[in-house]
């Protein structure tokens, strides 16, 4: 069952949400709802939570087919 949930937040973070969430072809309610179930569930298994930004990083690639090749390519043309 979905519940309504209002959240009050600054215009430029709704219009940023806003564009991530179509960037990624979601809606904003299902990745408030994914960013919190993960934070949730890492907690209770975790003995050593991860620093956030870390943590943040879960997950990111999930599903997504990514060499050492690929990274090694991702960083020569970040700093090359």
């Amino acid at each position: 069952m979905n519940t309504k949930l209002t959240l009050r937040m600054e215009e430029a973070v709704v219009r940023k949400a806003k564009m991530e969430a179509k960037r990624r072809g979601k809606s904003v309610s299902r990745m408030v709802a994914e960013f919190i179930e993960s934070v949730g569930f890492k907690q209770v298994r975790s003995r050593n939570p991860l620093p956030p930004t870390t943590a943040s990083l879960l997950g990111i690639l999930k599903g997504q087919e990514v060499s050492e090749d690929d990274y090694k390519k991702h960083l020569r043309e970040k700093y090359l």
